[in-house]
């Protein structure tokens, strides 16, 4: 494979250049995994079978030079089926290790609501660590390993939903609705030109970034400015979700960390320095609708977490 190449084009924009070269109609939802992505947190994406979900993860290790997996979740997967496994060699008398899915830097873990509790426990404590142990022995996993996990909302027999504790590992939640009409129609015009090269997105997209240069514009991130209003702005939305009569729970204070690491990268997604309100305000719903749960009256009432934070982003003060 070519080496990565940006021609002068800031990092992550080349990124999202070259995914949508191969994912049409799907802008705020690149942005987002980008945001993810340079924040170095983890993805989870809630559609409908067909809006591109495994397409847009290995568009995104295609353009990243980063090697890619994916776990098809299923009620009979276990643990090891993801971390890895030791196995005997009678030659030597002797284990080697055989490393599982999760040893790639993006990882699509596909329908992540159809395994049990364990092997989804086994994954997110992979995420957070960054690092599995088998038999005793600790093994690192890729620095800028990204999970990119999905959730199909419209089918529930035989699924385990993951509990809060375990939503709140990831830093964003992303929605993909159904494309706009316009939208759709370039889609599937995109893909009679692409042809037999739609389900191998690694021969139209040209590696623009290694793992090495995302790590330099991680730590970028993490040196962008944000000024104490901002700051002040986020902790305020945080804890007004714990006072909405339509919320039986609020946002932890682990979502203000996650909302400022996200609007940093974002603004350096957007090639600015330091973050503006704007830069919150925008990542409000996926970095919470995750980590807040509605009380039974407000489900009854047709209420969803998107409408009832967006209440709560019209009653706080925008710092000026």
């Amino acid at each position: 494979m070519d080496q990565p190449r940006t021609d002068g084009m800031p990092l992550p924009a080349s990124l999202k250049n070259e995914i949508a070269k191969v994912v049409e109609g799907q802008e705020s939802t690149i942005e987002h995994l980008l945001v993810a992505l340079i924040a170095g947190g983890h993805v989870l994406i809630e559609g409908v079978p067909g809006v591109a979900k495994t397409l847009l993860a290995r568009s995104l290790a295609a353009a990243m030079h980063a090697s890619f997996s994916r776990i098809q979740f299923t009620p009979d997967l276990m643990s090891a089926d993801i971390t890895g496994v030791n196995i005997f060699e009678p030659k030597n008398g002797d284990f080697r290790f055989r490393p599982g899915p999760l040893f790639a830097d993006i990882v699509l873990a596909d329908e992540i609501n159809r395994a049990p509790a364990k092997t989804q426990a086994a994954l997110l404590e992979a995420m957070q660590e960054g690092q599995v142990s088998i038999d005793g022995t600790t093994h690192a996993l890729s620095r800028i390993l990204t999970v990119i996990a999905t959730q199909n909302p419209v089918e529930y027999e035989g699924t385990y939903p993951l509990p809060e504790a375990q939503l709140d590992r990831f830093m964003l939640k992303i929605v993909v609705d159904y494309p706009t009409e316009e939208s759709e129609r370039m889609m599937v015009s995109r893909m009679l030109q692409l042809g037999e090269n739609v389900v191998h997105p690694e021969k139209i997209i040209q590696p623009v970034v290694s793992p090495e240069q995302l790590l330099e514009v991680r730590d970028e991130s993490f040196r962008v400015d944000a000024d104490q209003s901002v700051v002040n702005y986020i902790v305020e939305i945080v804890r007004g979700s714990r006072s909405l009569a339509s919320l039986s729970l609020g946002a932890s204070p682990r979502s203000g960390v996650m909302l400022l690491r996200a609007a940093r990268a974002l603004a350096v997604l957007r090639g600015k320095t330091y973050v503006t309100p704007d830069d919150v305000r925008d990542l409000v719903l996926p970095v919470l609708r995750h980590r807040v749960r509605l009380t039974p009256e407000a489900e009854i009432d047709g209420l969803t977490a998107d409408t009832c934070l967006d209440s709560l982003i019209r009653q706080v003060a925008v710092p000026r």
